[in-house]
């Protein structure tokens, strides 16, 4: 199914929603995308927004990539306050070689639809929980 993903209406809502909603939250914010097999729908893999980071690790799946779209507010070095609005492409070492090339086609539509200010690729739940410290260029 190259080429042919897509969002709901609703889910792109949701989206500019999250956007708007989480650059004022005083801990991280994050939601986790898939894509639908069957219709090429990226759509939320549920309902919640997480604040922490080691529950949207434990929520990924071994085998399947997904996409974190991700507002993690962290102090800089210099004690400015940042608020880095991101999207973390998951895409596990052991994932089938058609799935990862599904969700590679759809990054940029991921990517632009979220509106996100960077990509960036995590491999590992021990990237996702550590995240903090590569988004402020400790990494």
């Amino acid at each position: 199914m190259p080429g042919l993903y897509s969002f709901s209406p609703e889910t792109t809502e949701k989206l500019r929603k999250f956007r708007l909603s989480s650059s004022r939250a005083k801990d991280p914010q994050a939601q986790i995308y898939e894509i639908d097999k069957n219709t090429g729908e990226i759509r939320p893999k549920n309902d919640e927004t997480y604040t922490n980071m080691m529950d949207v690790a434990d929520d990924l799946p071994e085998t399947t990539p997904q996409f974190i779209v991700l507002s993690h507010p962290l102090t800089l070095k210099d004690g400015r306050l940042s608020v880095p609005y991101v999207l973390l492409y998951y895409k596990p070492e052991n994932c089938k070689t058609d799935t990862m090339y599904q969700y590679a086609n759809a990054v940029e539509l991921m990517r632009t639809t979220a509106g996100v200010n960077r990509l960036i690729p995590v491999e590992s739940e021990d990237d996702v929980i550590s995240i903090a410290s590569k988004l402020a260029g400790d990494e």
